[in-house]
């Protein structure tokens, strides 16, 4: 666990604006099905963690708590029909790094501010990204990957979650520091493209660990790289990108948010239960599994996480000199 649970407190009352009938309402939420709103297509990391925390979820809470799978335009559509959702705790996002890499990214039509439009809940746990290639690619290891690239500009394949998704800026990145022509292909979520390079359709993915990792273990995939500071846990023979000297470190993050507005003691509730779910074995076991490092924060440090993420791929998008949209 990444940090002690906390009381909700003063932080989330600063940053909110509850109406009375919201308020009201509030007293016995909840009454009905909650839907945990997850912007991408099944399969990925998103998806497994919001299976994992919303089946929990729904033993505490005694509500079913239903996946809404919702992929297209990088997150971005389940993302706005969340943040225009009744912010009444019936509606809430599995968000991820994405949240905020949207809204740095896209600039001609911007997506749902991450800061003025929600309130952080809980982070549910944390992952690098690995470059997972087919068995089929001739490269057992990242150098040997960029020497083949190098030698066919333009050729390989690489594919990703979606224009402007935390997996595509990753490979924009790992192509500027690295000086490599690879050809993008995005999809509508890690999951297709994750589906795709294991058929051999492209030969390689940037993914998160979540949801990838039996596909190593079955010998389908053959991960080269990761992009944290450290090696994981899950692969520890994989090194990272920054020991070969390449400055890319990228952490992915999935955690729970509600549509600005929603009432205090319904996040309370909401962050307690994820608190207590997240303590319990069984659901640290199922992350661990999958790559994931579970993780809890209060709503308020959660929350200035989401604002500097936002500061922070603002600042990388025009160091990198990565082209927006």
């Amino acid at each position: 666990m990444r940090a002690t649970v906390c009381g909700v407190g003063l932080v989330v009352g600063s940053i909110l604006g509850t109406s009375g009938t919201y308020a009201l309402a509030a007293e016995t939420w909840p009454n009905r099905p909650i839907r945990l709103v997850v912007p991408f297509a099944p399969g990925g990391g998103s998806d497994v963690t919001g299976r994992i925390i919303g089946q929990k979820l729904s033993d505490l809470l005694g509500q079913s708590v239903v996946v809404d799978n919702r992929p297209g335009a990088a997150s971005m559509l389940g993302t706005d029909l969340v943040a225009r959702s009744a912010p009444d705790g019936y509606t809430l996002l599995l968000a991820d790094l994405a949240l905020t890499i949207n809204s740095a990214y896209y600039r001609k039509q911007p997506p749902a501010d991450p800061v003025q439009r929600f309130v952080g809940v809980a982070l549910i746990a944390e992952t690098p990204y690995v470059l997972m290639v087919h068995p089929g690619v001739p490269a057992t290891n990242i150098k040997e990957f960029i020497a083949l690239a190098k030698a066919q500009p333009g050729k390989l394949n690489v594919g990703s979650s979606g224009n402007g998704g935390g997996l595509h800026l990753t490979l924009e990145l790992f192509k500027v520091k690295a000086g490599l022509d690879l050809n993008h292909i995005p999809y509508k979520g890690g999951g297709p493209a994750l589906n795709d390079t294991v058929a051999g359709q492209i030969q390689a993915t940037f993914i998160g660990l979540g949801g990838s990792l039996q596909f190593v273990q079955t010998n389908r995939l053959r991960p080269l790289v990761v992009t944290s500071t450290q090696r994981s846990a899950a692969l520890a023979n994989v090194p990272t990108l920054t020991e070969l000297g390449y400055d890319v470190v990228v952490t992915n993050w999935y955690g729970v948010v509600a549509p600005m507005g929603t009432p205090r003691p319904v996040l309370q509730r909401l962050y307690d239960e994820i608190g207590r779910a997240l303590a319990q074995a069984d659901v640290r076991e199922r992350l661990s599994n999958t790559g994931l490092e579970p993780a809890v924060q209060v709503p308020g440090q959660f929350q200035r996480m989401i604002e500097s993420e936002l500061k922070r791929w603002r600042q990388t998008i025009v160091d990198a000199r990565i082209q927006t949209e």
